[in-house]
């Protein structure tokens, strides 16, 4: 995409021609009710952002291919502040963020700081949205962003805020995430995130290569009778670092000649875990940045590894994903993870 604005003057009276952001309300099934916004970055790559569920991105496209899996039930109506056992799992629409969070990351638990079900409650409540910007390229500007605010909040507390933003910019197949969290409460507050990023058909298929690190962890396999059902299997990565203090990881189907990779300071999100569940019909893997592997607040609590936010306190968290479709660029990509 250029970026002089001499060649939109003249050819382009409608950004959307090009690119941008559109709201609309999703009207029928499960997720009747729910408002999203399509972001269309005009490089081929275009991602559905849930704003009724924490801004999460569902759908993801790159031309003709699919890039993430979608549960069966798709989009659902978010279930506010509903913190049962494993009902989390009946709205979890997969695609390519699902935020857990923001006090817990899990299976359900129950200890004396009171009961938590599965991956906390921030991905079923919705976002105020406070700010669209769309690009104009006629006076040189190519970034679009959608900015809301999501309340996980009760009075005696814990009071945590997510402010979140989404940028692209038009001729770019790169996603960038901002997150600010804060305790607007007058306690300490127990914190953990992670970022479910769910892969799917035709990306994630038979052959195509998880990375990490400079280097493939796993190459996808056929189909696993053994994980029909519940069947899964979970892995904690250690992500090393490059020289920027940013980790990099992703999946790579040569076949298609895609990638997508994950960015994330090291500093933010020490740790990574791979979610594998190549059953019939549910044939995914996550690739899940986050300041906690799944293990609960009760276990990171014991180990003294949960994070407390202090009235006030604010922690920023950034992940950028990058479309890349050039086996160079990819190349550079997996070089750029090795130490130095």
């Amino acid at each position: 995409m250029q970026s002089t604005s001499a060649i939109w003057s003249d050819k382009v009276s409608n950004v959307a021609q090009v690119g941008g952001i559109e709201t609309s309300v999703l009207d029928n099934g499960l997720g009747k009710g729910v408002r999203i916004a399509w972001i269309n970055t005009g490089s081929g790559l275009r991602f559905k952002v849930v704003i009724d569920r924490a801004m999460d991105i569902a759908d993801t496209f790159f031309n003709q291919y699919s890039l993430t899996w979608l549960n069966h039930p798709g989009v659902v109506a978010p279930q506010p502040f509903t913190q049962k056992g494993t009902d989390w799992l009946n709205g979890f629409g997969g695609g390519l963020v699902t935020t857990c969070g923001l006090s817990h990351v899990g299976g359900p638990e129950k200890d004396e700081h009171g009961d938590r079900g599965l991956h906390g409650m921030i991905s079923n409540i919705p976002s105020e949205i406070i700010s669209i910007i769309q690009p104009d390229p006629a006076r040189g500007i190519f970034s679009m962003s959608i900015t809301g605010v999501i309340k996980q909040t009760q009075i005696f507390g814990p009071s945590l805020t997510l402010k979140r933003t989404i940028s692209a910019n038009l001729g770019s197949s790169t996603i960038q995430l901002h997150d600010e969290i804060t305790n607007c409460g007058n306690e300490a507050a127990p914190h953990m995130l992670l970022y479910h990023c769910n892969f799917g058909w035709p990306l994630a298929d038979e052959g195509a290569q998880i990375f990490c690190n400079g280097e493939a962890t796993k190459t996808c396999p056929p189909i696993n009778e053994k994980h029909n059902g519940p069947g899964q299997d979970v892995f904690f990565i250690d992500s090393a670092a490059n020289k920027e203090g940013i980790c990099v990881c992703g999946i790579e189907n040569k076949k298609i000649g895609l990638a997508a990779v994950l960015k994330f300071p090291k500093k933010q999100l020490p740790w990574l875990t791979n979610w594998q569940h190549w059953s019939k019909g549910e044939y995914v893997t996550g690739i899940e940045p986050g300041t906690h592997p799944p293990i609960g607040q009760t276990k990171a609590r014991a180990e003294g590894s949960l994070i407390f936010l202090s009235p006030g306190e604010t922690r920023c968290y950034d992940v950028e994903i990058d479309i890349l479709n050039n086996p160079e660029a990819i190349q550079n990509i997996l070089q750029q993870t090795t130490l130095q």
